[in-house]
């Protein structure tokens, strides 16, 4: 991919523009010009066809077909072009014609030629500047929505360690599913695992984004669009993009047991939401387990390939939909709790995987994204086996917040109090319950959804994914997640708080103070 088309698109579009700006060429050049970008618009089209044709270039071939219908017709008749020196005859009007000729008139309108036939009529500027132009923009409209909507192009992890990716499905046979009313319905989640690998063969395929197969993609981008009220086709980039892992890759052979960080997506969000970070934290020696949620999930597919799509919906009642998330966080929260369960199991032997004997549960962090961030916190409150805890801009949803134990990492991006004047207030609250420190980064230039995947396939939009690129934002998540994992998972020595102030405004609390430095 390059500036997020292929070659053959890129192709398509010079082509077109070609055609567009050749109206406007000298008359000796527009024949030639035209021709041959006629050539490549087709033969490009028909690679981009039987490739598969992305959404943001059908505007591009039609724009293209419409400059065609134009020009192509008067380009193929065949003129008899004669120099005016040359005799030009033509039969006279007495039936005999043979009998008599007589000099065809002077063409006028090119001086020093003749020609054949009747010179072609075009239509009047007034109507053919707005159909060029409508053809000029569809041509132009194609690489402004590549650009706005690209197939993600993950960045490459920057660990030690190349990453392994794989999926697993359990069930929880001591909960029933509290979205559901069948007596002998069981609370069932599914997994996905980055984790150290070893180097694999070049050319190894890489994991499908979104999905293990191409069909779970597409059905997820599609239920993903559906939740954010958006066209399908919008979040197609995605679905067929490739990530950084490989899946079923053999765990490396160094690196002893490795620390485990669970994470639990936004609200409506899925386990591959946070793709690349997750790549990043397993590239230097952590597996990070993602889970999706039944019916809170924007899909979740299981193993026998049945579909569950989201039930969360919000009321527009201020009281009511706190409820429903104080309700939704505490599902997630169990969720984490029996997953941080069942990789005991894994690790011990009695789940078979290729993670036995290298998962060391006794160091393992929770974390979430918004409102997975917001569970993150309830499941360190209920369960000590956590050690650490990170929330990326997810407010707190626990209707009885008490004291836990353990460090917290918060990353929020700039609230304006005026927009959502509790956010804030409730983050510090239960920080300041942590009985070790903990600590709160605004990171500026970012939104809600910079700290997931989102930049890398929308529109580099401000109010969408924030204003630090495709990439930065991503980086800086993944750069502070890190720093605070290995002080808090592994005892890194040094100044926590010196290494995370550099990435933006840095507030720290302690058990009994509070104490604030700007980035």
């Amino acid at each position: 991919m390059t500036l997020g088309m292929s070659f053959p698109e890129i192709v398509v579009v010079l082509g077109a523009a070609l055609l567009v700006v050749a109206r406007r060429l000298p008359s000796r050049a527009r024949r030639p010009v035209t021709m041959g970008a006629a050539a490549v618009v087709l033969l490009s089209a028909t690679a981009l066809v039987l490739a598969g044709v992305r959404w943001q270039f059908v505007p591009v071939l039609a724009g293209a077909a419409m400059l065609l219908s134009f020009t192509l017709p008067t380009l193929l008749r065949r003129p008899a072009w004669r120099p005016a020196s040359w005799p030009a005859w033509r039969p006279a009007s007495r039936p005999a014609w043979w009998l008599g000729w007589r000099p065809a008139r002077r063409s006028a309108w090119w001086p020093g030629w003749r020609s054949a036939h009747r010179p072609t009529r075009r239509a009047p500027w007034w109507l053919a500047l707005p159909a060029w132009a409508a053809c000029a923009g569809l041509v132009a409209a194609g690489p402004v929505a590549a650009w706005a909507f690209p197939v993600p192009d993950f960045p490459e992890p920057s660990g030690r360690f190349p990453v392994g990716t794989l999926v697993m499905e359990w069930t929880d046979p001591a909960r029933p599913e509290p979205a559901t009313s069948a007596p002998d319905d069981r609370r069932t989640v599914v997994v996905q695992f980055w984790y150290p690998a070893r180097g694999s063969a070049t050319g190894t395929a890489r994991s499908q984004y979104l999905g293990r197969t191409q069909r779970e993609a597409r059905v997820v981008s599609h239920a993903a669009a559906d939740y954010l009220g958006v066209p399908g086709f919008l979040l197609d980039g995605a679905s067929t993009a490739r990530t950084r892992s490989v899946p079923g890759a053999a765990v490396a052979g160094a690196g002893g047991r490795f620390p485990v960080v669970l994470f639990s997506p936004g609200l409506g969000g899925v386990r591959t939401q946070n793709t690349a970070w997750a790549e990043e934290l397993a590239s230097l020696g952590y597996v990070v387990v993602a889970l999706d949620h039944p019916y809170d999930s924007a899909a979740v597919v299981l193993t026998g390939g049945r579909t569950i799509r989201t039930r969360v919906a919000a009321t527009g009642d201020e009281r009511e939909d706190e409820r429903r998330a104080a309700g939704w966080t505490a599902v997630r929260a169990d969720d984490l709790g029996f997953v941080l369960t069942q990789l005991g199991r894994l690790d011990r032997g009695e789940i078979a995987g290729p993670l036995t004997g290298r998962l060391d549960t006794a160091r393992a962090a929770v974390t979430g994204h918004s409102i997975g961030g917001a569970a993150a916190l309830v499941a360190a409150r209920q369960d000590p086996r956590f050690a650490a805890v990170i929330d990326l801009d997810g407010a707190p949803h626990d209707p009885e917040p008490r004291p836990f134990r353990q460090p917290v990492l918060a990353l929020t991006h700039p609230v304006d109090p005026a927009d959502n004047p509790t956010y804030i207030p409730r983050l510090t609250q239960v920080l300041d319950l942590s009985t070790a420190t903990s600590y709160r980064l605004t990171v500026p230039g970012t939104s809600h959804l910079t700290f997931t995947d989102a930049p890398l396939y929308l529109p580099p939009v401000p109010a969408l994914a924030g204003s630090l690129g495709r990439t930065e934002g991503l980086r800086i998540t993944a750069a502070t997640s890190a720093a605070f994992l290995d002080a808090t998972l592994r005892g890194k020595p040094g100044d926590l708080a010196a290494r995370l102030s550099p990435y933006g405004d840095l507030t720290v609390h302690h058990a009994d103070s509070e104490v604030r430095s700007g980035g």
